[in-house]
């Protein structure tokens, strides 16, 4: 699987420039969004649609195709005609299905061709502050002294911050009670209220509240420290290195796209993503630009899904 995806994406970046020039989009793009409007999804997509279509020469369309936690609006991408006109913004939810063995009406390696991964949004270790630790290694300590009395809060049960969650209890050896809610921002809300007493939410939804000094950031579950709060220690620092879990966005393609039309897009990407205007505009937001190419988003997503499949399996997480 892995080895399909790499070499095909290593066969279009070795196509000679001029080639790559010959296509141009003969009609408006439409880029399929399985999410609500409002999303960090459709928010990122928006910022970049506008520089997107005047570096194409035509309009770029956000379409909101929300539903089964984006399965419908990957599916209607899947199923396009393979001519570049069609894409989707994807992210970790489509590697968690395949990871907990939830079936889909199409396959995310067979069925997509990557294109790039566009920018990444951090998540963070965070507790309520009345819990006694100060530090992750004391966070750790308290777990191992006290299993099963520590809750930790997620999104919902086999969604990003669960998985994160369980993979954080994996990794330190510890035996924390999960307690799943309707949503990463309900999740946060119970942790402020210390009804759970710690979770990993990502940079957006805690940075306010660790700023305020109601939550405490014990690490950013990433290898380096973000600039976004640049006094909290990487997990790589703070005694639990490997602990990266990183929330993506990449955009893909219908399998069967021609190499020059991906190559294309890939070109007219890469020139946005570099421009520090458009960081400057996406770092606002709390997430950070990532300069990719498809042969990197290929064996990000075979790691990733790697690690969510050993998480799931290893917490019993199933497909409903």
């Amino acid at each position: 699987m892995l080895i399909r995806m790499v070499a095909a994406v290593a066969f279009v970046s070795t196509l000679a420039a001029p080639a790559l020039a010959q296509w141009a989009p003969e009609r408006p793009l439409r880029v399929v969004l399985p999410f609500v409007a409002a999303s960090s999804y459709d928010s990122i997509m928006r910022m970049l649609a506008e520089p997107l279509g005047l570096a194409l020469k035509q309009q770029v369309v956000v379409d909101n195709r929300a539903g089964a936690s984006g399965i419908i609006g990957a599916d209607i991408v899947a199923k396009a005609a393979p001519d570049g006109h069609t894409l989707a913004l994807l992210g970790d939810n489509h590697l968690i299905f395949p990871a907990i063995g939830k079936q889909t009406p199409y396959d995310l390696f067979n069925d997509f061709a990557p294109i790039m991964r566009v920018a990444k949004l951090d998540n963070v270790v965070v507790s309520h502050f009345s819990v006694p630790a100060r530090t992750l290694k004391e966070l750790i300590a308290l777990f191992k002294a006290n299993p099963g009395k520590y809750k930790f809060g997620s999104g919902g049960t086999a969604g990003t911050t669960h998985l994160a969650g369980e993979r954080f209890a994996l990794m330190a050896g510890v035996n924390i009670l999960h307690v799943p809610y309707k949503g990463g921002g309900t999740a946060v809300t119970g942790m402020l209220g210390n009804e759970v007493n710690m979770m990993i939410a990502n940079m957006v939804v805690i940075k306010p509240h660790v700023q305020s000094g109601r939550l405490r950031a014990y690490a950013v579950a990433a290898n380096k420290r973000s600039d976004h709060l640049p006094g909290v220690p990487s997990t790589a620092e703070a005694g639990l290195p490997g602990l990266e879990v990183p929330q993506f966005y990449a955009l893909f393609a219908p399998a069967r796209t021609p190499s020059r039309v991906l190559n294309r897009l890939e070109m007219a990407l890469k020139q946005i993503l570099t421009s520090p205007a458009f960081r400057t505009r996406v770092e606002t937001q709390g997430a950070d630009v990532v300069d990719s190419n498809p042969k990197e988003l290929a064996i990000f997503l075979q790691q990733q899904l790697a690690g969510y499949r050993k998480t799931a399996q290893a917490a019993g997480i199933k497909a409903d």
